[in-house]
């Protein structure tokens, strides 16, 4: 087979303008999953306060009210902020209309909680994917001692009581330290 000087060429220039692509395709994402985690430490700097606040103040209940209802508006403001589309989700919700995830994070739960039983730690595992023209990114919730006292094994009366006024529905027990719970999942359209 012959090749001329100009097809050589037309191939080396394709060849470089496609390793070009892909290497501003990964900075693309190493940004976007930049973004991504700022969004996650925000949304748990401002709820974990809030959390410690009021079971500090008010036990229990008043963690678990201020949860049902400041968890979601964080979430809501912050995509409204970013323009990201922010929630957490868990294969056992607590709140089935702000947590339920999709097949595609239900897919990445499966994933995590097989890397967390093979000892990789919480707050390392995260995932980040192009699906269908949209970034997707989650980053696994470990459950911290400050967890237990709602997501645990062994829940106070009181604790059980609260979860039956807020969460009729809750699945998000029988928890123990270093398990995944959930994940953040953050999509970003582009």
């Amino acid at each position: 087979m012959h090749f001329s000087k100009i097809n050589i060429t037309a191939l080396s220039l394709l060849t470089v303008l496609s390793s070009f692509s892909s290497t501003a395709e990964q900075a693309n994402i190493a940004m976007l999953k930049t973004e991504a985690i700022s969004i996650i430490k925000e949304f748990g700097g401002t709820l974990k306060p809030q959390l410690k606040k009021a079971l500090n103040e008010g036990g229990v209940s008043q963690a678990m009210k201020v949860c049902s209802i400041k968890a979601p508006q964080i979430a809501k403001e912050l995509s409204q902020k970013t323009q990201w589309q922010v929630k957490r989700v868990s294969l056992k919700t607590r709140n089935n209309k702000t947590a339920k995830a999709d097949l595609w994070e239900t897919s990445v739960l499966d994933q995590f909680n097989q890397r967390q039983r093979q000892g990789e730690k919480a707050k390392t595992i995260a995932k980040a994917e192009i699906v269908n023209s949209e970034f997707r990114f989650m980053k696994a919730q470990g459950v911290a001692p400050l967890c237990l006292t709602c997501h645990g094994t062994k829940l106070s009366d009181k604790t059980k009581s609260a979860l039956k006024h807020y969460y009729p529905d809750d699945q998000a027990t029988g928890y123990t330290l270093g398990q995944i719970r959930g994940a953040f999942s953050l999509t970003k359209k582009l």
